[in-house]
Formats: structure tokens, C-alpha cells, sequence
């Protein structure tokens, strides 16, 4: 199976996801893009898996899933 995307790095610096996606750094501003993740703890945040063909990322805690266009989408407005 091909990867869509190569998805690195996800942290948080308070409501701010820091990623980096195919080589590239992005800083998202959670609360433009998911009010489950806007309101979740730290830890709740950093229990994510991100799916094997690099599509999206799933957050099973707070049963979040974001794709990653909608991520670069996010991340260029």
C-alpha cells in the first residue's frame, strides 16, 4: 500500500498542533478544527495514532479523526 502522506511529530503547545507532513512543519490552531481536541486533556492529545496509509490521524480518546488535507487546508487559511 502506497502512503498518502508521511506524518511526523504531532505535538501540542497548548491549543497549537505542531506537525510535520511529508517533510514540512505546520502549526494548527486546534480550535479551528476540532472542538473534541480544543477541549481534551494533554494526554488525551498525545494518545493518537496516525493511520497506516497516511491519510488521517485518530485520536481514540476523544474518538477524533482528522484527514490530512483537511489538516493542510487548515494549516494555509
Amino acid at each position: 500500500m502506497n502512503k498518502m502522506h508521511n506524518v511526523k511529530n504531532v505535538f501540542f503547545k497548548e491549543n497549537i498542533m505542531m506537525l510535520q507532513i511529508d517533510g514540512k512543519e505546520y502549526a494548527i490552531d486546534i480550535s479551528q478544527v476540532s472542538k473534541r481536541l480544543t477541549t481534551a486533556s494533554l494526554a488525551q492529545k498525545q494518545n493518537y495514532c496516525v493511520s497506516p496509509s497516511g491519510y488521517g490521524i485518530h485520536w481514540p480518546d476523544v474518538d477524533e479523526d482528522l484527514s490530512i488535507d483537511g489538516l493542510y487546508k487548515a494549516a494555509n487559511t
